[in-house]
């Protein structure tokens, strides 16, 4: 496949991708809610944890979706600009959190200048961006010298039981959950082939040291069902 080609199948998912997010904005946060049996409030508590913020630092939270991950980070007094590259997320989201900057972004050409955040974060976006090691990348330039970077994503279960039960449960109840609640439906099969096809834990920390992020090291939750890692620039 030709450079050209490869470039526009990157860009054809990452315009599915976004009208997908567009149409689900509304319940978004609620059917997480729903899908994760209210697991997915602990994996935000830590994920904010690994992130650290602290009052005046410039903090950049990438596919922020309607901010709810972004609130805690405001919170405890940081300058938080909530990115994402969905219209419909960032409209629902500057409703519900008017107090926010929201700002839309391509995660593989970011819209800001080299070494400005303190801190960049992104919760359960990054296998949606086309290009994960130029989405890296574009993290680490924003970032200032000595910035670090904070990703949660889903991952590989380690647990042997956790492991068997996620395989079976994964392509088949998000998919069946999605057609109960969701206006679009079919986004949740879309969900679940991206968790399964997505690196492992190694496998992901490696694509950060292939971009030049320093340090990289990962906690696995609820039995490596997420993963958090973190790095420094």
């Amino acid at each position: 496949m030709s450079s050209q080609n490869a470039r526009a199948g990157l860009d054809k998912k990452a315009e599915q991708v976004q009208e997908m997010f567009d149409k689900l904005a509304p319940r978004y946060d609620l059917l997480n809610t729903l899908m994760t049996g209210g697991i997915v409030n602990y994996w935000r508590k830590i994920t904010t944890e690994a992130i650290a913020p602290k009052p005046g630092e410039r903090i950049l939270d990438l596919a922020a979706g309607t901010g709810t991950s972004s609130v805690p980070l405001a919170e405890a007094g940081a300058d938080v600009t909530a990115c994402d590259m969905s219209h419909g997320m960032l409209d629902e989201g500057r409703k519900r959190y008017p107090q926010l900057n929201f700002v839309y972004g391509d995660g593989t050409d970011l819209p800001f200048e080299d070494n400005t955040f303190d801190a960049v974060t992104i919760s359960y976006g990054l296998r949606n961006i086309a290009d994960t090691e130029k989405a890296l990348s574009e993290m680490r330039r924003v970032a200032k010298p000595g910035g670090r970077i904070v990703v949660a994503e889903f991952s590989t279960p380690t647990v042997a039981p956790i492991k068997t039960a996620y395989k079976q449960f994964l392509p088949r109840a998000i998919p069946a959950l999605g057609y109960l609640v969701s206006p679009n439906p079919t986004a949740y099969a879309y969900l679940a082939e991206s968790i399964a096809a997505w690196p492992d834990q190694d496998e992901l920390g490696a694509k950060f040291v292939n971009v030049g992020w320093k340090n990289v090291e990962y906690r696995n939750l609820t039995g490596g069902i997420v993963a958090v890692h973190r790095a420094w620039k």
